[in-house]
């Protein structure tokens, strides 16, 4: 899957993974973090999603990445904020902000940790799911190599037998969250709940079981010798 897939979706309105009231997963869940006030929370691929808003209103500073210029844009206006635009100090990134929400134009995988250096938690809804399984790796590794020790993600997945339905989103099993994150980080399902009831269009595509789970991943501080 190439970076060409994704924008052309944008470009066509291919979003059906777009949800435009905030995650209730993210309202049920995110307190289980026990972040302090202010803290800054990172998005991977967070399209034009109003949870970043939503987790401003909590006291949060957020930082996105996100591939599609369309996206980008229509966050800011969708929202009818008008952002400062830096596009000339970096050459991996344009940059744009707004009331909180500090948006990186461009590809996650070139972070660093100095991009990440204040993040305090990661919330991924709509990042892992939307990978094929050779980059899956990459992304997990990427992200866990660049973030502080003792970060935490709120990870929502879904989980369908994969051969009913080509992704994405794709089927992300718990016991591979666990292969991708364990080595780097303490994994804890805090729910999984059987949705195909109530999503139709999944049904249609011919699933016979889509489940949601909800993780807390806590990065491992690095070992004292």
């Amino acid at each position: 899957m190439t970076k060409d897939y994704w924008l052309e979706r944008w470009e066509q309105d291919e979003i059906g993974f777009h949800q435009d009231s905030v995650n209730p997963y993210l309202l049920e869940y995110w307190e289980t973090l026990q972040l302090t006030a202010g803290s800054r929370v990172f998005v991977p691929l967070c399209g034009k999603t109003r949870d970043m808003l939503w987790l401003c209103a909590q006291g949060h500073s957020v930082l996105g990445v996100e591939l599609s210029a369309r996206a980008v844009q229509a966050f800011f206006s969708e929202n009818q904020l008008i952002p400062n635009h830096d596009g000339s100090s970096d050459k991996r990134f344009d940059h744009y902000a707004a009331n909180g929400v500090h948006i990186l134009l461009g590809d996650f995988f070139d972070l660093n940790k100095q991009d990440l250096s204040k993040i305090r938690a990661v919330y991924d809804r709509a990042s892992l799911v939307a990978l094929p399984p050779e980059t899956r790796r990459r992304y997990a590794n990427q992200l866990c190599n660049i973030l502080p020790s003792g970060n935490k993600i709120l990870l929502v997945g879904f989980d369908y037998p994969q051969s009913e339905m080509q992704g994405p989103p794709y089927a992300v099993s718990p016991e591979e969250v666990t292969a991708l994150y364990q080595p780097n980080a303490d994994v804890h399902v805090l729910t999984q709940i059987d949705v195909l009831a109530d999503n139709p269009r999944f049904q249609q595509r011919g699933l016979t079981r889509l489940v949601e789970s909800v993780y807390l991943l806590t990065l491992h501080h690095p070992e004292k010798s």
